[in-house]
């Protein structure tokens, strides 16, 4: 292949080693390299403007070049530009920030700060086996996770991710790890099922295997309320509701990794809450700081909180944390987030465009080349197959999310393709005009992806 590099392209692939990229392609292809940003919009090296259609990583809920947002960022690097939280040393931001969190968060208790999602769902882990192992229950310590749910890439959250590429030649999942069915109605219901029965059999499933493998040995379940990088998968109906007493009836933890539902994205603060999902602890990450500022957070109820507080008074210490966790910047910038969040009303702003947004996502979902249109707020996804029965998939499976993500990128909009699902998650400041020219190609670049599809005979 015979490609010319532009210089900055060929100065990043003898650079860098780019996550989730197949390293031995980009380095004939290069990199898209992007310089600057403005609300919805990003600009590439060249100037050419595209619409930021998930928000760069699932992040940018307030999109880019806020101006508050960053000079409170500017303002706290000049003030304290570094501070660490180890030895009950403390600084202003992240005590306003676990406030917040907490005021916003009903029932959490105590709050922890990492620096990503994948730290704060490594620390769930590392929680509750040390509140297990503090309750004199030293067995209790498998973490059930779902089968395409996604938690990150450290060694225990990528044993609790349930995709492929994050287990093949990484030697995970570990032990202690096990995982269980996806609540995706369309593509793992049987025939004549409902949403509410499935719900019901996934419910009795999780049951049998908290059973099989021994009460007294499950510590905790972990589940993102809407699946984000498993395809954007929204929970079918009764899904938590029928969970949930399961897991009190065993005495198992309720994680609910709100690191993309979380700060409105859902319609609702977070996802817990648009679905009914009681956790006992919660993840945050992402739209915590608007993207601004790398930071994370773990939110514990306070049952969870007192044993861990109690436990570290015979120990003499709680011997976990991260150097970064709790940085002053990053709690400035989610303390920023916050509350341009509620000034700003974004809240209503989401719920007031939702329906535009849903409404644009169903109405593709009779393109033939379209298996399911789904979502909930602004977040959604477009799966890709070959029939509507949600039975049958693709042959390689990957080629045409992959195709029909360049034939947007080439028309000046930027999404994501999870193998066949192409998925949604825009600025939450998105305007109903942006969401009108966020959609406004799909239809032709769907053709030309059926049209590529027919002579590649994947159709």
């Amino acid at each position: 292949m015979n490609v010319q590099l532009t210089n900055m392209q060929t100065r990043d692939v003898e650079a860098l080693l780019h996550p989730y990229t197949n390293a031995a392609a980009h380095r004939q292809v290069g990199a898209h390299v992007i310089e600057t940003g403005k609300g919805v919009y990003v600009y590439d090296e060249h100037g050419r403007e595209y619409l930021e259609g998930m928000a760069g990583l699932w992040c940018a809920g307030l999109g880019f070049g806020d101006k508050e947002l960053a000079d409170a960022v500017a303002e706290q690097v000049h003030k304290l530009p570094y501070y660490h939280l180890f030895a009950g040393r403390s600084h202003e931001p992240a005590i306003e920030l676990a406030e917040k969190i907490k005021e916003l968060a009903p029932g959490m208790a105590r709050v922890i700060f990492q620096s990503s999602g994948s730290e704060a769902n490594d620390t769930q882990v590392k929680l509750a086996w040390y509140y297990n192992n503090a309750l004199g229950r030293p067995e209790k310590k498998k973490i059930i996770s779902r089968k395409k749910g996604y938690h990150g890439v450290t060694i225990a959250s990528a044993s609790m991710t349930g995709l492929p590429y994050n287990h093949i030649d990484w030697d995970l999942p570990l032990d202690r790890f096990i995982s269980t069915g996806t609540p995706h109605h369309w593509r793992e219901a049987l025939d004549g099922e409902t949403e509410q029965e499935f719900s019901a059999r996934l419910a009795h499933e999780l049951e049998e295997l908290i059973e099989r493998e021994g009460p007294e040995t499950v510590a905790a379940f972990i589940a993102e309320p809407v699946m984000g990088a498993g395809g954007v998968i929204v929970p079918p109906a009764g899904y938590f509701e029928a969970i949930r007493p399961v897991l009190e009836k065993y005495d198992v933890l309720m994680i609910s990794d709100e690191v993309i539902n979380g700060f409105c994205r859902t319609g609702e603060w977070f996802g817990a809450d648009t679905y009914n999902v009681n956790p006992t602890s919660m993840s945050l990450a992402k739209q915590l700081t608007g993207g601004y500022a790398p930071l994370s957070a773990v939110a514990l109820c306070r049952e969870q909180a007192e044993v861990i507080e109690q436990h570290t008074g015979k120990i003499g210490t709680l011997g976990h944390g991260f150097t970064y966790g709790g940085h002053p910047v990053g709690c400035a910038a989610g303390v920023a987030a916050i509350r341009i969040y509620q000034e700003r009303k974004i809240l209503d702003h989401v719920r007031k465009v939702a329906p535009k947004f849903q409404g644009h996502l169903q109405r593709l979902k009779d393109h033939p080349l379209v298996g399911e249109a789904r979502g909930v707020g602004l977040i959604g996804a477009l799966e890709l197959s070959p029939d509507k029965s949600g039975k049958k998939t693709f042959d390689p499976a990957g080629k045409l999310g992959a195709k029909l993500m360049g034939e947007l990128v080439a028309r000046g909009v930027i999404l994501r393709a999870m193998g066949d699902s192409l998925g949604f998650c825009p600025p939450m400041i998105i305007t109903e005009e942006e969401i009108d020219a966020l959609f406004a190609p799909m239809e032709e670049c769907l053709d030309a992806t059926l049209a590529f599809a027919k002579a590649e005979g994947l159709v």
